[in-house]
Formats: C-alpha cells, sequence, structure tokens
C-alpha cells in the first residue's frame, strides 16, 4: 500500500476535484431539469468515483515524470496494476460511506454495504485503466 500511495503522491488533486464536482453538479442538476427525482446521494458518489478515477490514472499516466522515488512508485504500480487499484477503491469507498450514511439513511450497515459496492467498482475501473497504460511501464504484460 505504501507503494500506491507514493505514486499517488504526485496525482493532479486539483484537475480530480474539478472532474468530480463538475459531474456531481451535472448529474443532480438533470436530475432536477429532467422528470423524475433528483438524488444527490447518488451525484455525490458519482463525483467521488470521478474524483478517485481522475487521481489515479493521472498519478500513473506519466510515470517517467516525478522525483525519482514517485517515479519508482508509479512504475510499481503500473507493472500491479490490480495492487495498485486497491488505493483508489479503498479511498473512494471510505469518502462513499458518510455521504451514504448520512444522505441515504439506510443505517450504518446498508451505508457500508454500498460503500464497498462503490468502491469495488471504483477498483475494477482503476485496475482496468492501470492495465490498459501498463505498456508505459516498459514490460510485457504477464
Amino acid at each position: 500500500m505504501s507503494l500506491a500511495g507514493a505514486a499517488l503522491r504526485g496525482a493532479p488533486w486539483k484537475a480530480a476535484a474539478i472532474s468530480g464536482g463538475v459531474l456531481a453538479a451535472t448529474s443532480f442538476g438533470m436530475g432536477v431539469l429532467l422528470p423524475g427525482s433528483a438524488d444527490l446521494t447518488w451525484a455525490l458518489c458519482l463525483g467521488i468515483t470521478m474524483f478517485t478515477l481522475v487521481a489515479a490514472v493521472g498519478a500513473i499516466g506519466k510515470p517517467n515524470v516525478a522525483d525519482r522515488v514517485t517515479r519508482q512508485a508509479r512504475l510499481w504500480s503500473l507493472k500491479h496494476p490490480f495492487k495498485f487499484a486497491l488505493y483508489p477503491g479503498a479511498g473512494a469507498a471510505v469518502l462513499m460511506y458518510p455521504v451514504q450514511l448520512i444522505l441515504d439513511g439506510e443505517g450504518m450497515f446498508g451505508a457500508a454495504f454500498d460503500a464497498l459496492w462503490g468502491g469495488a467498482v471504483v477498483y475494477l475501473i482503476a485496475g482496468v485503466l492501470a492495465l490498459a497504460l501498463r505498456g508505459r511501464a516498459g514490460s510485457k504484460p504477464a
């Protein structure tokens, strides 16, 4: 986990926050404008998903641009994409839990279940995207 955290050290946090916020606002706005009900919980969890994915892909998108430690951690992340994806997946689940707990009113266990599912989706998408970027690490797929 420390290597995945080191790889995320140089993530584009500002771009991730902006893209997550824009997606959440757009999702909620479309729910208000279009027929049906606007779901704030869905919009915020969608924004959290986009935030973590942009940060994860941005962190490993340019593996050779950084200081030596971050560069080595990024190369490790590209060689081990699903180990790296654990960090964004866990981060998304941790961020989604209070949203689910407070806004959705499902209780502790229902909110934890929904947050874990959201984290699992982020884990899977981040792992597949990191696998797609694997060629940048200079290694051949196993």
